[in-house]
């Protein structure tokens, strides 16, 4: 029989983790028809030399909103994913009401890092509910397949307004909480997210929504999910809800957890971690720290510090303007402030002056690529100091630092990308945008750590990457090379596989700008639903946008 589309001369590694072998791949409607030798068809894309192997699936993206104004979901396309899951950290943009438009905006802005300009120029609004939300991406069309949790934050919002902002749920309102995230599973999506994370501070810098939930909420929410069981439910933990809690309730849930993130961290907090999961397991608790390959790395303008938000006295100036950021960062007194919630025992976040690198310093170009400490030491001050100083010689304190928050210590990373109950996550693609580009995941990892450092095998990298994220979805037709499977397939040189270089552009509505990455090496094919949107290296351009919204269905 000829198929529609056959992919020949490759080595698949069909994401089980078994051993790769040779054989053709047969698509037909969308789907895998057969594997094996001498296939036919009528289209042929030559795999010699290369993998071939299921579309990677990305299980940690805020894609929520541009998905409508950037439906090729752009850089994830370039490195070989086919599947996103949008939502995370409590983020979607639905549930909402009209009069929450601006609310949500503004918390991606501060959460986030999305443009408010941005958002209000490209989020179309012609949804309510959930499922309304999911319809109006469908109708639209979308490059990849994409589906969404359900967050927290938005739900907070539509059931309890701008009370969400300032307490607890009452019983009424968990009961239409409830009602709603039961709707919304209904609908297809992937689950559901929140967020307890410090660093997580929305309108005015307050806490957002879902860290104003107490117990009695997060039980009745979970009790849903169990009832329901379908996806996933992901957890940015916190104060209130702590990592050692997930594994005392995820078995009474029965649906998979995940959480963000488990990185490797000077103070060695990571150790603690991985025998937490250790343990957790043995103990049969399903929770899946999220692990990533790159170095948490940020570039931020002192405008909008993100990663020196988390400290309260920053936290206070979020309310503000430049003028308020002015004034604070020449008060020797808020620099004191600063600085003794940084000495308190358990402080978050606390900064590491010497991985701080000047990127953009238009008053003094020549630190441009220079590191905070040493300038300190050049100058005879304190790293803090001399970074408040040369912003404050910015007419608008455009000064731009690149830092680098966790994961740097690459003999510990070779330890957490090897935990068996670990996943792959954490790209946050569609987010921070002008301040990181993590979407080229996929590629780094196979490059860096698969190739050049031979962590594990390539069909164990390969699972990783596809059938682990599938099965944590609850999803049995994707993640995997087999009949009858969504034709989700990414064809790739193993030998060059890497990420490529990131850069600063201008691409999005409103004039908004972002970092990308659209120049991979190794990827040679890509097919979605079995339609190829890049062949030998170069974007189809009669692809149109072959994804699916992928309604996450009931577990077997």
């Amino acid at each position: 029989m000829t198929a529609d589309l056959v992919i020949t001369g490759g080595t698949v590694v069909d994401g089980t983790g078994a051993a790769p072998y040779a054989a053709d791949v047969a698509v037909t409607g969308g789907r895998i028809t057969a594997i094996g030798t001498g296939l036919t068809g009528r289209r042929t894309l030559d795999a010699t030399g290369h993998v071939v192997a299921p579309g990677f699936i990305d299980i940690h993206t805020h894609y929520d909103a541009q998905v409508f104004w950037d439906p090729a979901l752009t850089p994830s396309c370039f490195h070989g994913v086919t599947t996103v899951v949008a939502g995370n950290c409590g983020f979607s943009i639905a549930p909402t009401r009209p009069e929450h438009h601006d609310v949500i905006a503004r918390t991606l802005e501060n959460v986030e890092d999305m443009d408010v300009a941005t958002l209000a120029a490209g989020i179309p609004w012609d949804f309510v509910d959930f499922g309304e939300y999911l319809d109006s991406v469908e109708r639209r069309g979308v490059g990849l397949n994409y589906t969404a949790y359900i967050g927290h934050t938005a739900l907070r919002l539509y059931v309890m307004g701008m009370d969400a902002y300032e307490r607890a749920a009452d019983e009424a309102e968990i009961t239409r909480m409830s009602e709603v995230l039961r709707a919304a599973l209904r609908a297809g999506a992937a689950g559901f997210a929140t967020s307890f994370a410090p660093t997580h501070r929305g309108i005015d810098g307050k806490p957002v929504p879902s860290r104003l939930a107490d117990r009695a909420e997060i039980d009745a929410l979970l009790a849903v999910v169990r009832e329901e069981r379908r996806g996933i439910v992901e957890f940015t933990p916190g104060e209130q809800l702590g990592v050692p809690d997930l594994y005392d309730i995820q078995p009474g849930v029965g649906v998979p957890f995940t959480y963000t993130a488990l990185m490797t961290t000077p103070a060695g907090s990571h150790n603690r971690l991985v025998a937490l999961n250790r343990a957790g397991w043995e103990k049969g608790a399903q929770v899946w720290p999220q692990v990533s390959p790159r170095p948490l790395t940020f570039s931020f303008s002192l405008v909008e510090p993100f990663t020196l938000n988390s400290n309260p006295a920053f936290g206070e100036l979020m309310a503000g303007g430049v003028a308020e950021r002015r004034s604070a960062y020449a008060d020797p007194e808020f620099r004191k402030r600063a600085r003794a919630a940084w000495e308190k025992e358990g402080a978050f976040l606390v900064p590491r002056w010497g991985t701080y690198l000047v990127d953009e310093a238009p008053a003094n170009p020549d630190l441009v690529g220079r590191h905070l400490d040493a300038i300190a030491a050049e100058r005879g001050g304190d790293p803090f100091d001399v970074l408040l100083d040369l912003a404050l010689q910015e007419p608008d304190l455009g000064l731009r630092m690149r830092c680098i928050l966790a994961n740097d210590d690459v003999d510990a990373l070779l330890g957490i990308l090897t935990e068996e109950h670990c996943t792959l996550g954490l790209s946050d693609a569609g987010a921070h945008v002008g301040q990181l580009c993590d979407a080229p995941q996929a590629t780094d990892f196979l490059g860096k750590w698969v190739r050049e450092r031979s962590l594990m095998p390539i069909e164990t990298a390969v699972r990783k990457l596809t059938g682990v994220q599938a099965d944590l979805l609850g999803l049995t037709d994707r993640g995997y090379l087999r009949p009858d499977c969504w034709a989700d397939i990414v064809v790739f040189d193993p030998a060059t596989v890497a990420p490529g270089p990131v850069r600063r552009v201008r691409d999005f509505p409103a004039d908004g700008e972002r970092l990308t990455a659209d120049q991979p090496t190794g990827i040679r094919h890509v097919i979605v639903n079995g339609t190829p949107i890049q062949v030998d290296g170069a974007r189809e351009d009669e692809a149109g946008l072959p994804g699916q919204v992928v309604r996450v269905p009931v577990r077997g």
